[in-house]
């Protein structure tokens, strides 16, 4: 890197910033890694009921389908949906919660909304012949387009709600799947979509003393409602006498602490890293724009907002907001790098800059909007943009200017411990009625962890086993051994920032295979050896994709295993290319029709 004299054009020290954002990621650093957080079971266990509906009582179910999908949420209902529309219809969806909706049916949290677009996020608009009533949709309206998309697709009829999976096993002399749940269900399936999800299991601190503290305590995906009154549009009117304690700062923090802090007595925000938080700046849905919309426009809408965010230039950014500033501003400087701007920086040194440059803004906008300079600066990220997810609201920083809300920064080692009365902190203890986890969901651990069973395929091996240095398949959704079983995920194929995008694009690509053995009367498919090892080859030794994200000189987070460097997570890199040459590659092999890569049997 140049040294400070090459740096005389800029109104920021860059050789400081890089020793900064290297201290605040030291700092952080921990052995643990992500075994600093507890596994949500035994005593623990309470963590993980459903507060939202009644518990459902039903007889188990013995019988057998088509295709069985695990997971309701957006990948269960857009594989359910594609299926569907290719005539194959008997399709059930089971999942662990009392609707549909995944995610979406857990992060009830007031003030829950999605931060990309609605109108490229929500899937299938146009199917449904639905627009969503603001440019970022509450929580309240997703789940409502879930339930509405299981309706359109009569996916209600077969679905088991309520109910994991406890074992799935392959059956060679039958050629089906045999899947056992908690329910006593046994269901025999021709093919199994693995539609799970990366986010859906809560996870907690392993805090020292989590288990003796006295008061009232609950995971942010699963929202007491009874405890704090109100609703997921706020007005949470029973903490207006409580002292509340919320741990973590990450996104759901950051769209739930304004309506903790406008209610409660007294709320202490417990930081360890901070989010970036940019300008939010939703509208409600334009009717005259709406109604002139085109068939077609949620498909194109989609790929210019992935187009740009994966950093492809585009005549005009339909979406416009703050993710495709970020990214644009990146590319600005990417393209006057490419052209040389007279410094002799080179192109890595540029784009570091620009992304210098945008954190710098984000910085700004943290003094500008709260008053105390003190937690300002304390809610500073100091890390590159992309090293955790990027946040936007306009009334999370405002928050801290309530005389009744504490940050409680701790120079990001986190809290000390919890005691019987509170949360202690730098030797001082705060004492709280309730204490809210707004800690996240499970990332990085090992499948069976999260999912709570193993996959058995041929000669009773284990996925687990296969598995063990790390993931292979091919084209990231078949495995060799593993025979009519689909996973959907962004591991080992396209990644994209609007997540329910590459699942549809998984969806499809599941539904045209099955869809052509069915009417071809096949009776098993599986990724041949020798297609799955060169898939892996290609994932394992590429450079990465077009955006990086939570590169290992990033401050620890759940995007690199909190920064504890793992071999096998290489095995799940995504596709080198970007999201948009896997689509492409996946398209035309699909256009191909030879369906090289698969062994079929009849």
């Amino acid at each position: 890197m140049s040294t400070q004299e090459n740096y005389d054009d800029l109104d920021f020290d860059p050789v400081a910033l890089r020793e900064k954002y290297r201290l605040e990621r030291e700092k952080r650093l921990r052995e643990d890694g992500n075994e600093q957080y507890i596994e949500v079971k035994d005593d623990f266990s309470r963590y993980l009921d459903d507060p939202y509906v009644a518990p459902i009582k039903r007889d188990p179910v013995s019988d057998e389908v088509d295709v069985l999908v695990i997971g309701g949420g957006f990948g269960g209902l857009l594989a359910g949906a594609r299926l569907k529309e290719a005539g194959i219809k008997d399709v059930r969806i089971v999942e662990k919660g009392g609707d549909f909706g995944g995610t979406w049916y857990w992060n009830r949290y007031p003030g829950a909304q999605c931060d990309i677009e609605a109108y490229v996020y929500l899937p299938l608009l146009e199917e449904l012949n639905y627009v969503p009533k603001e440019k970022y949709s509450h929580a309240p309206e997703i789940l409502a387009h879930s339930s509405a998309i299981g309706k359109h697709y009569d996916l209600y009829e077969k679905a088991l709600f309520q109910t994991q999976v406890t074992n799935m096993q392959w059956d060679e002399d039958t050629a089906r799947w045999t899947v056992e749940t908690n329910k006593g269900d046994k269901v025999r399936a021709r093919f199994v979509a693995m539609a799970n999800g990366p986010l859906d299991r809560p996870k907690l601190p392993g805090i020292p003393g989590i288990d003796t503290y006295n008061g009232h305590t609950f995971h942010t995906s699963r929202w007491d409602y009874d405890y704090t009154g109100g609703s997921p549009e706020g007005g949470l009117t029973k903490l207006k006498d409580k002292r509340v304690a919320i741990i973590g700062t990450g996104a759901t923090s950051v769209q739930c602490v304004p309506h903790v802090g406008e209610m409660a007595k007294q709320l202490y925000v417990f930081q360890r890293t901070p989010s970036g938080v940019d300008v939010r700046g939703n509208s409600p849905t334009d009717e005259k724009w709406a109604a002139s919309l085109k068939p077609g426009w949620q498909k194109e809408r989609m790929e210019n907002f992935n187009a740009l965010v994966s950093g492809v230039p585009q005549a005009e950014d339909l979406v416009n907001d703050g993710w495709t500033d970020l990214i644009g501003k990146m590319l600005e400087m990417f393209r006057k790098g490419e052209a040389g701007d007279g410094t002799g920086r080179s192109l890595p040194e540029i784009v570091e800059l620009a992304n210098f440059e945008k954190m710098n803004e984000i910085r700004a906008r943290a003094e500008e909007l709260v008053n105390d300079p003190n937690t300002a600066e304390e809610l500073k990220p100091y890390y590159a943009m992309f090293c955790k997810r990027p946040c936007f609201h306009d009334d999370y920083l405002p928050t801290f200017n309530r005389p009744s809300v504490e940050l409680i920064d701790t120079n990001g080692q986190g809290v000390d411990r919890i005691t019987e009365k509170g949360v202690v902190v730098d030797g001082k203890e705060y004492e709280v009625d309730c204490i809210i986890f707004g800690t996240g969901f499970e990332v990085g651990t090992d499948y069976t962890r999260r999912a709570g069973y193993d996959i058995v395929g041929k000669q009773g091996q284990k996925l687990s086993d296969k598995w063990q240095d790390g993931m292979k398949t091919f084209h990231g959704m078949q495995s060799n051994g593993f025979p009519n079983c689909f996973l959907m995920s962004a591991q080992q194929g396209g990644f994209s920032a609007n997540y329910p995008h590459l699942l549809n694009e998984v969806a499809v690509h599941l539904a045209h295979i099955v869809s052509h053995m069915k009417a071809n009367d096949l009776t098993k498919v599986e990724a041949s050896e020798s297609a799955e090892a060169a898939w892996v080859e290609g994932i394992i030794s590429g450079e990465g994709p077009a955006m990086q994200i939570g590169g290992e000189g990033c401050t620890p987070g759940y995007y690199n295993n909190e920064g504890k460097p793992n071999p096998k997570l290489r095995y799940g890199a995504f596709y080198s290319g970007g999201s948009i040459a896997f689509w492409d590659l996946l398209e035309k092999w699909r256009e191909a029709g030879d369906f090289d890569g698969l062994e079929f049997s009849s």
